[in-house]
């Protein structure tokens, strides 16, 4: 009979979620944003694998080649390394890069040859070419030709001569991460707080109240900056500080929930057949405000998102060199009145598009989890 029972109860919820599925699918800005986040996720879980430049946080840096425009191309003369670079494997590459096995050096750009580099490669590969034909002779001869690779930069270079792309690219998986786990530490705690909060009442709910409503008081950026200084500066601390300021939002909408649906028949019923209060709250009242949930969690992910941008900028964030949307615009944002604006712009927009995507995505689930329709 429990069998039966709980068979009944998995081809209900598997029922509703493909109703729920067919509602968000008619939802059009819906569907984008969820392709438009899709996409950034996969970039932000490949990180290196898909990055143009693939070493350790996209740092390779070259200054004679700083602050070139986007499309911008360069011959590079590779030496290798004394002692050699071994290759490291896939999941090791995959999540923090693969070292520069080479001495890279920009040797032809822009019509420009830079003739000291130019004249020790020829040296260390003791070949005798002429300067005029330089680079059409080494491409077409077998032995050098692998030494000479072209590279092109599709948004430039930054003041340091990184890749701009890549940057951006890595810096999504910072973003990503802020807000998963952000959003998550602010769901244990609002869910708890305000789940007990709504429903025993009494002397409980009132000093929980209290609790959440001084929290409220403070300003959400000053908090942050606090917390920060307590734990530090770095890559975990961000995370935890802002979730740590993240869960009152959530604790006010499940304790208002959790006081209306407490009075339902259902709750009761449940009482008069002797189930405990945890049941109750977590097999009872929390799926009813799910849906609510999830959209109050879209709206604390892309907050978790911004937040964590205002942080970088102040330089209380991830600290280099590690990319961040938030670094990046404050290493370039003076370049915003000069003719380099798309330095700070591109994280700009990232950050602008990643943030509608969650907050039409939180739309759409309202919409296809409203019951009513």
């Amino acid at each position: 009979m429990r069998l039966f029972r709980k068979k009944r109860i998995e081809d209900k919820i598997f029922s509703l979620s493909a109703l729920t599925w067919k509602r968000f699918k008619k939802e059009k800005t819906g569907m984008i944003s969820l392709f438009f986040l899709s996409l950034v996720m996969l970039t932000a879980l490949l990180g290196y694998i898909v990055t143009p430049d693939k070493t350790p946080f996209c740092n390779d840096q070259h200054l004679e080649i700083a602050l070139k425009p986007p499309g911008f191309s360069v011959y590079f003369a590779n030496t290798s390394k004394d002692p050699p670079v071994q290759k490291v494997g896939v999941f090791q590459k995959l999540f923090f890069g693969q070292p520069a096995q080479y001495n890279s050096v920009p040797i032809y750009y822009d019509g420009f040859f830079n003739h000291k580099e130019h004249k020790e490669f020829i040296k260390n590969t003791n070949r005798v070419l002429c300067e005029k034909n330089f680079i059409q002779l080494v491409v077409k001869d077998s032995d050098i030709s692998k030494n000479i690779k072209k590279r092109t930069f599709i948004l430039g270079t930054d003041r340091y001569g990184r890749d701009v792309l890549s940057q951006l690219m890595l810096g999504a998986r910072i973003s990503l991460a802020v807000g998963f786990i952000a959003v998550f530490i602010a769901l244990i705690i609002g869910v708890l707080v305000g789940s007990v909060s709504g429903y025993f009442g009494g002397k409980i709910d009132t000093a929980l109240t209290w609790l959440i409503n001084v929290v409220w008081s403070i300003p959400t950026l000053l908090l942050v900056i606090a917390i920060s200084f307590a734990l530090g500066k770095g890559f975990w601390q961000i995370f935890i500080a802002i979730g740590l300021t993240m869960w009152v939002d959530i604790a006010r909408v499940v304790r208002g929930q959790t006081l209306a649906l407490k009075q339902q028949d259902f709750v009761e019923a449940g009482r008069a057949l002797g189930f405990s209060n945890f049941r109750i709250i977590f097999k009872h009242i929390l799926p009813n405000i799910l849906g609510t949930l999830v959209v109050l969690s879209a709206a604390n992910f892309s907050s978790a998102i911004l937040m964590e941008a205002g942080l970088s900028f102040l330089g209380m964030g991830v600290q280099p060199p590690i990319p961040s949307w938030g670094m990046m615009m404050k290493e370039n944002y003076a370049y915003i009145v000069l003719d380099k604006a798309y330095l700070a712009i591109a994280p700009g927009i990232a950050m602008m598009l990643l943030v509608l995507a969650f907050m039409l995505i939180g739309s759409a689930l309202r919409n296809a989890m409203e019951v009513r329709k």
